[in-house]
């Protein structure tokens, strides 16, 4: 009995944390190949952030990457901010991403610059200028 309640619990935080994880916190949004394919046709600067749950780099990076998301110089540039899962590998092979805790700034179709790894706020930010 007492390994069922166990189980029970468990598998109820398992459940409740799912969405909580899937979602992209605000000022992101969550990716979708539409989404992103507006964004490009109309021109508008683009940040990618390739984003793993269990990754401690993407977890340094992420305030960094909403920050600067909410950031006037680049909001009032109607720069848009998608969040992509890792574990999404048709996307990341439409981007070209290997790996995780990889950021790809593209201005409408042409891509700008790319970074994996960086937690350096001032290597972030000259990122999301080159979308720009």
């Amino acid at each position: 009995m007492r390994a069922r309640s166990l189980l029970s619990a468990v598998l109820l935080i398992v459940v409740c944390a799912s969405p909580a994880a899937a979602a992209a916190p605000p000022p992101l949004v969550e990716y979708s190949k539409a989404a992103f394919a507006a964004a490009q046709a109309e021109n508008r600067p683009i940040v990618v952030f390739v984003h793993a749950s269990w990754c401690v780099t993407c977890r340094r990076q992420q305030p960094i990457v909403q920050e600067l998301a909410s950031d006037a110089a680049f909001k009032g540039k109607s720069l848009v901010v998608f969040v992509v899962d890792y574990g999404d590998k048709t996307t990341l092979k439409e981007l070209k991403v290997v790996d995780r805790s990889t950021l790809v700034a593209f201005h409408g179709k042409t891509e700008r610059a790319r970074s994996s790894f960086s937690t350096d706020p001032a290597e972030i930010r000259a990122l999301f200028s080159s979308a720009l």
